[in-house]
C-alpha cells in the first residue's frame, strides 16, 4: 500500500475538518432555534451536548481513520479483532450515504452560486418584500437548466480541487478559503451590528429567556441534541477520512475540541449577521432555505449597497457549502481508490459523472416531478433524500461505530483509548468505556426515535 499523504500543517487539518462540519445547518437552523428556545440558555445547552455527545462521536471517526490509515473502504477490515468478522459489510450502506448526501447538497450549493452572482450583479432589487423574493426563488426552482448549470459548476470546481491531491489541492485551496470564510463572517457580523435598531435583534437572539423553555424542556433538549449531532455529519466516514491524513502529535480530544470551537463560532456569528439585520428592517426571521433565499434577500434589498452586502453574504455561504462538498468528495474519492485500486484522477472523473446523474432527481423534484410527494404532504425528492441521510444513515452509522469500538469482536475499547490518547493534550479517561457502551448509544437511539416521531406523528 502506498504511503498516505499527511496534512502539511495542523492548521490545515483543523480548518479542513472544521470545513466538513461547517455547513448550511450552522446558518439556516442554529440561529433560528437559538432565538426560538431561549437565546443564551439554548447556546449553553447546545454546547453541553456538543462536548458531552458530539465530541465522543467525532473522536470515534478520527480514531478509526488515524489508526487504520484507511477510508471506509478498508477501515473495518483493518481494525476488527476477528479477521473473519462481518463488520465490514456495514460499510456499503454508509458509503451510499455519502452519495445520497451529495445528491442534494451539491444542488443547494449550486443555488448559493446562483444567488452569489445574482447579488454581486445587483439583481436583488430595492425594497423587495418577502413575497417578491420568494417568487424569484420559486422561479429558479422551476428552471432545471439554471440549477443544472450552477450545480455542475460547483461540483466541477470541488472535484477539480480534489483531483490535485491532499496537499496541492484540498489543503492548498481549502485552508485559505476557510480563512476567508471566517474573515467574511466577522466582517458581516460587525456590519450587521452597526445597523439601526440592532438591540432588538440581539436581545431576541442572545438574551436569556426562560419563558421560551417553560413547558417545552424536552423539545428544547431534543433540538439541542439534534443540532449537536447533525452539525458533525458523523456516520458516513466524512470525518474519518481526515483522520487518515492527520499526524499523531496531539490527542484526539484536543483536536476535536478545536474543531467544535470553529464550528460553533460560525454558527454563533451567523446569528449576529441574521437577527440584527432582520429586526432592523422589520422582517420576520425564519429557518431553512426560506431564511437564506427569501428572508435575507429581502433584507439586503432594503440596505444601502444591499447588492454588495448580499453578494458577500452568499459568497460566505458558498464557501461554507463548498468546504463540505470538497470534504465529502475527498472521502468518496479515497473510498473509490481503495475499493477499486484505481488512480485519483480516474476516481474523480467517474465520481463526477455519478454525482451529476444522481443530482438530477433532486433538481427535477422542484419542477417536472413536483407532483411526486414521497413523504406525503408537500414533500419533495430533496425531503426524501434528506430524511434518508439525516434521520437514518447518519444516526445508525454513528450507532454502529459506537458499538464497533466497544465490542470485543470489533476494534476493542483499549485500542481505541490508546489511539485517542496518543500525543499531547487532553486525555480521555479509562472510565469512558461505560459512557460509550451505554450512554452514547441510548442518546443516539432517543435521537432516532424523536426524528421519526417528528416526521410521521408530530403536528
Amino acid at each position: 500500500m502506498a504511503t498516505r499523504e499527511h496534512f502539511s500543517t495542523r492548521l490545515g487539518f483543523l480548518l479542513i475538518a472544521a470545513g466538513c462540519a461547517i455547513g448550511l445547518g450552522n446558518v439556516w437552523r442554529f440561529p433560528y432555534i437559538t432565538g426560538q428556545y431561549g437565546g443564551a440558555i439554548f447556546v449553553l445547552i447546545y454546547i453541553f451536548f456538543l462536548v458531552a455527545f458530539g465530541l465522543p462521536l467525532l473522536m470515534m471517526e478520527l480514531a478509526i481513520g488515524r489508526a487504520s490509515r484507511r477510508s471506509l473502504a478498508g477501515s473495518f477490515e483493518c481494525l476488527q479483532s476477528n479477521p473473519n468478522g462481518k463488520w465490514h459489510y456495514n460499510k456499503y450502506w454508509m458509503i451510499a450515504g455519502n452519495y445520497i448526501l451529495m445528491s442534494f447538497y451539491s444542488v443547494i450549493t449550486g443555488w448559493l452560486l446562483y444567488y452569489c452572482i445574482k447579488g454581486f450583479s445587483g439583481e436583488f432589487g430595492v425594497n423587495t418584500d418577502a413575497a417578491t423574493s420568494g417568487a424569484e426563488f420559486t422561479d429558479m426552482l422551476a428552471s432545471p437548466s439554471d440549477m443544472v448549470i450552477n450545480m455542475m459548476a460547483v461540483v466541477a470546481v470541488s472535484f477539480g480541487i480534489c483531483a490535485c491531491g491532499l496537499r496541492k489541492g484540498v489543503e492548498r485551496i481549502t485552508k485559505p478559503m476557510m480563512i476567508l470564510l471566517f474573515a467574511l463572517l466577522f466582517f458581516l457580523a460587525i456590519r450587521s451590528c452597526m445597523l439601526p435598531g440592532v438591540s432588538e435583534g440581539l436581545e431576541y437572539y442572545l438574551m436569556p429567556d426562560f419563558s421560551k423553555i417553560e413547558g417545552r424542556v424536552i423539545e428544547v433538549l431534543s433540538a439541542a441534541m439534534a443540532q449537536a449531532f447533525f452539525t458533525l455529519s458523523i456516520g458516513i466516514g466524512a470525518m474519518q477520512i481526515f483522520g487518515t491524513y492527520m499526524d499523531s502529535r496531539h490527542t484526539l480530544a484536543s483536536e476535536g475540541l478545536s474543531i467544535l470551537a470553529l464550528d460553533t463560532t460560525v454558527a454563533f456569528l451567523s446569528g449576529l449577521v441574521i437577527f440584527p439585520s432582520c429586526f432592523s428592517y422589520g422582517i420576520e426571521p425564519g429557518q431553512g432555505p426560506s431564511l437564506i433565499f427569501v428572508t435575507l434577500v429581502s433584507v439586503f434589498s432594503h440596505m444601502d449597497n444591499g447588492a454588495f452586502w448580499g453578494g458577500f453574504f452568499f459568497m460566505f455561504m458558498l464557501f461554507a457549502a463548498m468546504s463540505t462538498l470538497i470534504a465529502v468528495f475527498e472521502n468518496i474519492i479515497a473510498i473509490t481508490m481503495e475499493l477499486f485500486t484505481t488512480s485519483r484522477r480516474r476516481a474523480v472523473m467517474v465520481n463526477f459523472v455519478i454525482i451529476l446523474v444522481i443530482s438530477l432527481p433532486c433538481i427535477l423534484g422542484f419542477n417536472y416531478l413536483s407532483d411526486f410527494h414521497p413523504l406525503g404532504g408537500s414533500s419533495s425528492v430533496l425531503d426524501l433524500e434528506d430524511f434518508l441521510i439525516s434521520y437514518n444513515i447518519l444516526p445508525f452509522g454513528a450507532l454502529l461505530i459506537c458499538i464497533f469500538i466497544t465490542a470485543k469482536s470489533g476494534w476493542g475499547w483499549n485500542k481505541f483509548l490508546t489511539e485517542c490518547n496518543t500525543g499531547e493534550g487532553v486525555k480521555m479517561p479509562s472510565w469512558g468505556l461505560q459512557y460509550y457502551r451505554f450512554v452514547v448509544p441510548v442518546v443516539i437511539f432517543l435521537l432516532i426515535a424523536n426524528c421519526y416521531y417528528t416526521v410521521f406523528f408530530a403536528g
